[in-house]
This record gives structure tokens, sequence and C-alpha cells, in this order.
């Protein structure tokens, strides 16, 4: 129970999750690009991990990113559970349905590295969606828990930011899917595969940068909680 009673070296694990799954996406898009594996210039990102070798490369740094990432949600959840011990306010069900959800978010985003678009494409789609849908849930539900911790855990103004990071995400999400659908029946139209690779970049990396937040929580509110 006690295992992060030290947490000031914890704001670590948000800024090792941003930085490694941001160079998975940029190696992988590099070494594709080089190979001439990409048909367009601004690929879906599961494209830029479709072909050997940058297939391998991206598939083990995108695993990677999802155990970093169960772990920085695991961190955030034993946060809350100790807030809410000490000053209420968060909900434990609502603690507990978001720190699920993310985990089905990490789940996906293994079914998306390790069933490349390629191979089995349903498998691979279906882990995308559980992986977009359920990781854009878990960005909505942690900005209404940073709301009801407000003023422990985190400033106004932060929780401002991640609501606008979750909105962005959120609003990013119906352009990606349909957008690609109809790409994929529309004769492969260029527009639509536009569309929905824009959003789908937008989509993923404010997922991602969301993680950027936690720094602070992780680095000042638990010192605050245990010196209480």
């Amino acid at each position: 129970m006690f295992w992060f009673m030290d947490m000031k070296g914890m704001c670590f694990l948000p800024v090792f999750l941003v930085i490694w799954s941001s160079s998975t996406f940029i190696v992988s898009y590099i070494i594709a690009l080089f190979e001439h594996d990409l048909g367009f210039i601004l690929p879906y990102i599961s494209e830029i991990g479709a072909e050997p070798p940058e297939s391998c490369i991206f598939g083990l740094m995108t695993v990677i990113t999802a155990f970093a990432g169960m772990a920085t949600m695991y961190t955030r959840y034993k946060f809350l559970e100790k807030l809410n011990e000490t000053a209420g306010g968060v909900p434990p069900a609502l603690n507990q349905g978001a720190f699920w959800i993310g985990m089905l978010s990490c789940l996906g985003m293994c079914f998306v590295a390790t069933f490349q678009e390629t191979t089995i494409i349903q498998v691979h789609d279906a882990g995308a969606i559980l992986f977009f849908v359920s990781g854009v849930l878990y960005t909505i539900l942690q900005s209404i828990i940073s709301y009801k911790a407000f003023p422990y855990g985190c400033s106004l103004a932060l929780c401002r930011v991640r609501t606008g990071m979750a909105t962005m995400a959120f609003l990013a999400v119906p352009p990606t899917i349909i957008c690609a659908l109809l790409h994929r029946t529309e004769d492969k139209d260029n527009v639509f595969h536009l569309v929905s690779a824009v959003s789908e970049w937008i989509m993923v990396f404010s997922f991602i940068f969301f993680f950027f937040t936690y720094i602070h929580d992780f680095k000042v509110s638990f010192l605050s909680l245990w010196c209480e």
C-alpha cells in the first residue's frame, strides 16, 4: 500500500510515457519514409508500422508504451484513492471506472501493435477502436475527476487544460472513424484519407499529451498528502 510513499520521483512516469510514445511514431515514420512504404505523406498511424522493418520497431515500442500507460494510470488511480481518504470529493466508483477504462485503452493499443494492418485487419481495427474510444473516455472522466478533486491535485487552470485536450480528442473521433470507412468504400478517396488521418493524429496526440498534465500531480500532490 505504501510503495508510492515517496512519490516525488514518480513524475518520471508521464514524462517517459509521452517521450517514448512520441518517439515510437517518429522513429517508425522515418524508417517507413526511407523504406518507401508510405502511400501518403500523412499516413494513418497504423500504416507507419505495417511493413517490416518498421513494423517490428513499432510493435515493440507500442507494447512498451501500453505498459507505461498502465503504470501511469495505476499511479493516478492510487493517488486519487489516497486523496479521497484524506480530502474526499472523488467518488471511488468514478475513480475505479476511469482506471479500468484506461486499462481497456492500453489493451487496445497492444492489439494494434501485435496485429498489423496487413495481417489480420479485423482484429487490428477492433483494437484501434477500443483504444480510441476508451482512451478518449478516460480523458473525459479524468477531466471530470480533476474538477471534483479541486483544489487538491491540480490548479483550476490545469483542470481547464485537461478539459480542452479531452474535448479536442473527443471531437476528433467521429471524423477519424467515419472518414476512414468512407475512404475504404469510396474508391480510396484521398480527401477522406486526409481528413481521417489528420483527425487520428490529433486525437492520439491529445490523448498522449494529456498525461503530461500528471507531472504536477505526481511531483507535488503526493508529497502534500503524505505530509498532512
